[in-house]
């Protein structure tokens, strides 16, 4: 979607007809991106389904009649996008992405449960087989979600994808604002126009027009028609927010305030009605008795499950480092565990014997890497490495024997950094909630910036994680994490 400059923002108060064109490009999007979700949503269910066919002929070697389920196809196919749109994942656009994994997972799991429980009530219920709707369903929860993903991934960062948002607010929220929505354009919220009553503020933004003042935004609203808009205005008097809110907000149909919060910005909040009067609920989700057992059964199941299947690539990894260097092909470390316990971490080794005492000399001799060093705990180009130690790295394989921890409950599969002793006096009184909880093999800060964030930002987003749990969210990081691995973005 095009920015418009302050000179067309302001020809669209004396161009009656603009607002027409610009109305409909806006309603083209919104339908060419819903059309684009539901082709992508039927195609997978359908590929699911035609997958669950293969998959129970190879298994039971045994022609089945097909004939039942061309006669109910067209409905389940029918049905899916039609919740889905009930939902409102169509358009789709600004949706969260572990909501959206949410609604899907619960979506298709109803649409399969009518049509499972509609097939029993027929006159020939075996007909039907209880493996094709069991594993379609398996598969439709997979690859609806993988290919949405898809789709935005693909199609993102286009012009055309998204719809327009107006910014209320030009200061240091509004900049963030501006630059996370462009930063994540997949999420289709576009930033076309930020607004503020500080002429000093007038000019631009990463491209997008700052205009003033506040009185503009009824007009825009109507000219640009635009829907959604974000008050990034934090820092004023609560007087004037409740006037800002109550003045404007009905102009849009969406509007989020971006609070005064900013020392809690990455934490999950929920709205709670106390007798008439407006809390906002912050968790510890992943402090909940009943969250942990989850996400132990959670984590043995997965960890026997992709053990095994690592198992091939566990005794390849290990010749290669026993051929490459002197040394073990294992590496053990002591790290911080649940409750400030302490417990050895099993890696892949993938540094020379002397490691240790080579990074003291690089550090006390190079300024740059020291710096480096101290601002990530790591070097993204450390000498110590060995040949294979380099190619383990950047695909992650050296975490592969920590199914070990997992499985001695010393680790979780996904969770907060596996913290060194001498960093507790660096982690700013963030232990304090991280070492309540397990740390985990990957987390999500491994698969959002990796190398680019530093200590403290690492230490925000594992707190973030702890508040923010859910099982959806570790699927969700357990996808990206393969995906990651398999890229080579390596941590």
């Amino acid at each position: 979607m095009e920015t418009p400059t302050l000179q067309q923002l302001s020809y669209l108060f004396t161009a009656p007809d603009v607002s027409a064109v610009h109305k409909s490009k806006v309603f083209l999007r919104k339908l060419g991106g819903g059309l684009i979700l539901l082709v992508s949503d039927v195609f997978f269910l359908a590929l699911s389904i035609f997958v669950s066919f293969l998959l129970r002929g190879l298994i039971l070697n045994s022609p089945m009649n097909s004939v039942p389920y061309l006669s109910i196809m067209p409905f389940i196919l029918a049905s899916l996008p039609l919740i889905f749109f009930l939902r409102g994942l169509y358009p789709g656009f600004g949706i969260d992405v572990i909501k959206e994994l949410r609604l899907i997972t619960y979506s298709t799991t109803i649409v399969f449960a009518i049509f499972t429980t509609i097939s029993f009530l027929m006159k020939d219920p075996w007909d039907y087989s209880r493996m094709i709707y069991l594993s379609s369903w398996i598969l439709a929860t997979i690859s609806v979600p993988l290919g949405r993903s898809l789709v935005r991934k693909i199609f993102g960062s286009k012009s055309w994808w998204g719809i327009p948002v107006i910014i209320i607010g030009a200061g240091g929220a509004g900049e963030k604002v501006i630059r996370s929505l462009q930063k994540h354009a997949h999420i289709g919220l576009k930033p076309i126009v930020a607004v503020d009553d500080d002429i000093d503020r007038w000019g631009y933004i990463d491209n997008i027009p700052v205009i003033g003042g506040l009185d503009t935004l009824p007009e825009l609203a109507k000219k640009l028609n635009i829907d959604h808009s974000i008050i990034a205005m934090p820092s004023v008097s609560r007087k004037r927010q409740q006037e800002i809110i109550k003045k404007y907000s009905k102009f849009f149909t969406h509007t989020t305030v971006i609070p005064d919060l900013f020392g809690l910005s990455s934490l999950w909040v929920s709205t709670r009605d106390i007798g008439g009067i407006l809390g906002l609920e912050v968790q510890q989700r992943l402090l909940k008795r009943s969250s942990y057992w989850k996400k132990r059964a959670f984590d043995i199941t997965l960890s026997l499950l992709l053990g095994v299947i690592a198992m091939p690539i566990i005794l390849l990894v290990s010749i290669l480092i026993f051929i490459d260097s002197r040394g073990g092909a294992f590496f053990k470390q002591v790290r911080m565990g649940i409750n400030n316990t302490r417990f050895k971490i099993i890696k892949f080794r993938t540094m020379h014997l002397d490691a240790e005492k080579k990074l003291s000399v690089l550090l006390n001799h190079n300024q740059e890497l020291r710096e480096e060093y101290e601002r990530y705990h790591k070097m993204q180009n450390d000498p110590r490495l060995t040949r294979i130690g380099k190619f383990i790295r950047k695909y992650s394989l050296d975490e592969l024997p920590q199914f070990i921890n997992v499985l001695k409950g010393e680790m979780s599969l996904i969770g907060p950094r596996a913290y060194i002793p001498w960093e507790k006096v660096k982690m700013l009184g963030h232990d304090e909630m991280i070492l309540k909880v397990p740390p985990g093999i990957s987390g999500l800060w491994q698969v959002t910036d990796r190398n680019a964030s530093d200590f403290e930002e690492r230490l925000i987003t594992d707190v973030h994680y702890i508040r923010n749990w859910s099982m959806f969210l570790d699927i969700y990081i357990l996808a990206r994490t393969i995906s990651v691995v398999f890229m080579g973005r390596g941590a």
